[in-house]
């Protein structure tokens, strides 16, 4: 049966709902089998699986409201200070840092705020005086301990780590979490030290040292939100660290025994790393999976091996890197070839492709060139134009899918390559078009990312 995701912040009630008309609609069967049926189909062996996941999601739920004029100084601070995925211009955290020096008093006053400022005199006060190192507290109904790893505050190393310390100490959880929006895979304690995201939010500032102290606590490795926050990036000091600390291996902690059918295992989150990796070029981090033991070499969850996703995406310097960990030769099909000799500016293979195999590969994979001006490949830009690819096609710029999202010119803007927005404007590139998800135009894009040399080229 095919699966479909559970909704943001799922309700019994309306569960409870669609099961009833489920049976109403099938009256041979009874409201046992209607539940079994509607659990099924959003991926759980039971209804009493789905009805226990559920509740545990709802238990710990973390929605991002915005504030209120009853909100406390504290609340206001706290809101100010720590990533929340949903508000964090960079400028907060410089407005939290305005806001304690009017108010000095806060540290003093709680326990959540003490955590994050990293004032360790504070605190200390506090945990004597009997407040709790483990009760939630507002804005977002947190431990203390999340706050001092969401914060993005300017303190030292030596008291945020004396800070978290004394938290532990005290009865701390270092697996803590919320689930975002309901959804199943955990924002924790851990997933806070190492920032990174979708918008590049930025790690604690002391965030490995935390995290160390975290993990040698009992905090899981396999962190799946961590693991998908900072795939994004180049820096590896994160993977190293959970691999040192088992990243890959045991049963998925805490978190899996919570909720076990929605999280992948921790071999499934090691080898999600490893593609997003063969798939983005990040040799390094290729290599510092293998180097610990990771399969860089089988086929993984699509079928595809390392090794084959590498040549489809142009990565030829990866390719020889996988052959070298003994990675077998995979059978391209004729447009995957095509497109593997395309990504890496391969001409003379390119002009060699029968006319037919281009056609088939227009067909199969429209919006190729968002894919190339994501990749910075101007060589491979131009030779998909000459093959008559469109270039005002639009496609996903963040991974090889054919979703029609945004144009080249969008993604050559977003990732800044001046170079390739030059190129793709001489070949025709239509700056007026815009993108489905955003609504925006070339220029609007290069607004919201600050490219100044691109929007001198779009006349303004």
């Amino acid at each position: 049966m095919t699966t479909v995701p559970l909704p943001e912040r799922p309700d019994l009630g309306q569960l409870r709902k669609q099961a009833k008309q489920l049976r109403r609609a099938t009256p041979d069967g009874t409201l046992a089998d209607a539940q079994r049926t509607l659990a099924r189909r959003y991926g759980f062996a039971s209804w009493p699986r789905l009805q226990r996941h559920v509740e545990a999601i709802n238990s710990r739920t973390w929605v991002y409201t915005e504030p209120t004029g009853t909100e406390s100084p504290a609340a206001r601070f706290l809101r100010l200070a720590c990533l929340n995925f949903a508000e964090d211009a960079p400028e907060r955290p410089i407005e939290a840092a305005r806001f304690l020096r009017r108010h000095p008093e806060l540290p003093e006053t709680s326990v959540a705020v003490a955590a994050a400022c990293a004032d360790v005199p504070a605190l200390q006060r506090l945990l004597t005086a009997g407040a709790s190192a483990t009760k939630p507290a507002a804005p977002f109904d947190w431990p203390p301990l999340m706050y001092l790893a969401y914060a993005r505050l300017e303190v030292s190393q030596h008291n945020t780590l004396a800070a978290a310390r004394l938290l532990l100490d005290a009865g701390a959880d270092p697996n803590d979490g919320r689930f975002f929006l309901g959804l199943p895979t955990p924002f924790t304690v851990l997933t806070g030290a190492l920032g990174g995201g979708e918008d590049d939010q930025p790690p604690h500032p002391h965030g490995i040292a935390l995290a160390r102290l975290l993990l040698d606590a009992g905090a899981d490795p396999n962190d799946g939100q961590s693991l998908y926050n900072r795939m994004f990036d180049e820096r590896d000091d994160f993977a190293e660290l959970l691999l040192e600390f088992g990243l890959g291996q045991g049963d998925g902690g805490p978190w899996h025994r919570l909720v076990p059918d929605l999280l992948d295992s921790p071999a499934d989150m090691v080898r999600g790393l490893l593609k997003w990796a063969v798939t983005h070029d990040q040799r390094q981090r290729v290599a510092l999976l293998a180097r610990h033991g990771v399969d860089v070499v089988s086929p993984l969850a699509d079928g595809a091996t390392p090794l084959a996703h590498a040549l489809r995406n142009g990565h030829r310097e990866l390719a020889t890197l996988l052959r070298g960990l003994n990675a077998p030769e995979p059978e391209l099909s004729p447009v995957d070839a095509f497109v593997a000799a395309a990504l890496a500016g391969d001409r003379t293979a390119v002009e060699h492709t029968p006319a037919h195999v281009v056609e088939a590969a227009r067909t199969a994979r429209p919006g190729l060139l968002v894919w190339a001006a994501a990749q910075h490949r101007p060589e491979a830009v131009r030779l998909l134009v000459d093959k008559g690819f469109d270039v005002n096609a639009r496609g996903r710029g963040d991974m090889p899918l054919e979703h029609p999202w945004q144009t080249a010119l969008h993604t050559a803007i977003q990732v800044g390559d001046t170079e390739v927005v030059r190129l793709l404007l001489e070949l025709g590139a239509d700056p007026g078009i815009r993108d489905r998800n955003f609504d925006g135009d070339a220029r609007s894009w290069a607004e919201h990312f600050g490219r100044t040399e691109v929007l001198e080229l779009l006349g303004g």
